[in-house]
């Protein structure tokens, strides 16, 4: 992560009354700023800034569309490397029990932007299967799978899933790029 960027900071401010209402806390915003690095078509940066803030970026102050920005540039500037990084802001549940789902519900609110886009990958027969670990953490109102993945096996699914989406990232962006 760019030292130029306090995620301290940030998180304070997306998490304190002085944000907009609809934005985006840390760990969803860095999914959601991946998804976006991940896209197969171009989103303009005040569009997609627009939805992570929950308002218009101008509402907010100046350091905290720069801290985003810089935060967008680092991730995707990973991803493009010889040697890819992915490190995605995943929460720690006490205990060291890794919780993706915010990240993940990021991810995809980035691919509803342009969710037809997607579409090369998804429907793809040999590379469908990339998205799986980030699907997997979408879960019903009820904390049940729409893929039907057993409650006696799920968090084992998910924790196998987290740990996979680092890599996942790494080749849905090189699929695309």
């Amino acid at each position: 992560m760019n030292m130029d960027v306090n995620i301290d900071r940030l998180d304070d401010y997306l998490s304190s009354d002085d944000s907009p209402e609809d934005c985006m806390m840390i760990s969803d915003l860095d999914g959601f700023l991946h998804g976006i690095a991940c896209s197969p078509v171009f989103i303009p940066a005040d569009e997609w800034m627009a939805v992570a803030l929950g308002a218009n970026p101008t509402s907010v102050p100046h350091w905290v569309v720069e801290a985003i920005g810089v935060m967008y540039v680092d991730l995707a500037s990973g991803l493009a490397l010889e040697n890819p990084i992915c490190e995605p802001m995943f929460w720690e549940a006490p205990g060291g029990h890794v919780i993706a789902m915010d990240w993940c519900e990021g991810f995809m609110q980035a691919v509803s932007l342009r969710h037809e886009s997607w579409h090369r990958l998804t429907e793809s027969g040999i590379h469908g299967h990339l998205i799986m670990p980030i699907l997997v953490h979408i879960l019903d109102e009820h904390g049940k799978s729409p893929l039907e993945i057993p409650l006696d096996e799920l968090n084992q699914v998910l924790d196998d899933a987290s740990a996979a989406i680092p890599d996942t990232v790494i080749k849905i962006w090189k699929f695309f790029h």
